[in-house]
């Protein structure tokens, strides 16, 4: 159907200039109602739980050649042009890997995630030769009106063996673990953001929906509790207690959570039409986020790194390059979109369809 010579020619095409992965979704035990709604799904289906919406390991890229379009992996484009995708130094820390992921977790009508918790860096490095960890965070893209939260972090003055023997005995089907006994129950509202280094006890409670910006080590994921489920399959889901009691760090409290994981939003810069806020994420993380609030036309720079965007607020917004390197790109809400590191400077702004509405976009890149 096409040459090699013009799919390689696709492929540098593709890592200068801003686009969007082909998403997809899937259903889980604790799945939601809203991307039905707003993704237009198939309304059939029980519920949608993941959406993977910037993830070139996990999603597909189209590429249209004349009359035919092509769908290859989008691991493609970083194994082809990691330097221009990721800029120079994040290529040289992270070789042939796209560090960020964004993804969906929707719970609006569905049920809390499972208690979980990643490894830390050390416990990945030492137990699977891998050289960085899972940090993220959660950014609530929305919610109900009421009674919506996480569990993060744990509570003061817990013992770590009677939580740990707990939890075994509900693996083993013995008691029902009592997670509000030892996880802080944290209520969260649209546009809350919380940070969640490697070692914090956390999942999303129901009726939110969840953007999940997070490192890309695969998936390493320690379920502790899964409140009493089995999975789609009928079978009980994984728990790896074993794994998961190694990497909690205890000394992670309420009063530690609220003051370093919670909120921890910062004014960067404001003038009339346009607030940039920084809003995480933790210093034991090597994602930075940035916040942007406008109604006219906002200048941004590669910060010599990727750059993963999800529009937060707002029907439509569209990219543009000062200097024609590229041709406008339209996005609209809840999408994410990668901007390469080789486009150093670039606007986003309102488009004729969202005149006089506020946007928001959420900006992830390497520190």
């Amino acid at each position: 159907m096409i040459t090699g010579e013009a799919f390689v020619h696709a492929l540098k095409v593709v890592a200068n200039q801003p686009f969007r992965l082909v998403p997809y979704f899937d259903p889980g035990v604790w799945g939601g109602q809203w991307m039905k709604e707003v993704c237009g799904l198939d309304r059939s289906k029980p519920n949608y739980a993941w959406s993977f919406d910037g993830v070139p390991e996990e999603n597909s890229l189209y590429l249209r050649f004349g009359d035919i379009r092509v769908e290859i992996p989008a691991i493609d484009v970083v194994f082809y042009r990691p330097r221009a995708l990721l800029g120079e130094r994040v290529h040289a820390r992270f070789g042939d890997e796209f560090p960020i992921r964004f993804d969906l977790l929707d719970t609006m009508g569905g049920g809390n995630l499972s208690l979980q918790v990643h490894p830390l860096t050390e416990y990945i490095q030492q137990t699977f030769g891998m050289h960085y960890t899972q940090d993220e965070s959660y950014y609530i893209l929305d919610c109900a009106e009421s009674d919506t939260y996480v569990y993060l972090g744990l509570k003061d003055n817990i013992k770590p063996t009677e939580m740990i023997a707990e939890l075994k005995k509900a693996s083993r089907g013995e008691i029902v673990f009592d997670a509000e006994k030892y996880v802080n129950k944290i209520p969260v509202k649209k546009h809350d953001h919380v940070l969640i280094p490697a070692g914090t006890i956390h999942c999303s409670g129901k009726n939110t929906m969840v953007l999940e910006i997070s490192a890309t080590p695969y998936i390493f994921t320690f379920k502790l509790w899964d409140w009493g489920r089995v999975g789609l399959d009928g079978l009980p889901r994984p728990i790896h207690i074993g794994h998961g009691e190694q990497v909690i760090c205890w000394d992670r409290t309420t009063d530690w959570v609220y003051d370093n994981l919670v909120n921890r939003v910062e004014q960067i810069s404001s003038e009339p039409g346009i607030l940039e806020e920084k809003t995480g994420l933790h210093e034991r993380e090597f994602i930075e986020t940035r916040r942007h609030i406008f109604t006219k036309p906002v200048m941004h720079s590669s910060n010599g790194s990727v750059c993963v965007f999800n529009l937060v607020e707002g029907e439509e917004a569209e990219i543009i390059s000062p200097d024609g390197q590229f041709p406008p790109f339209p996005v609209h809400y809840a999408e994410t979109f990668i901007v390469p590191a080789s486009v150093e400077r670039y606007i986003i702004r309102p488009t004729a369809k969202s005149q006089g509405q506020r946007l928001m976009t959420i900006k992830a890149y390497v520190r």
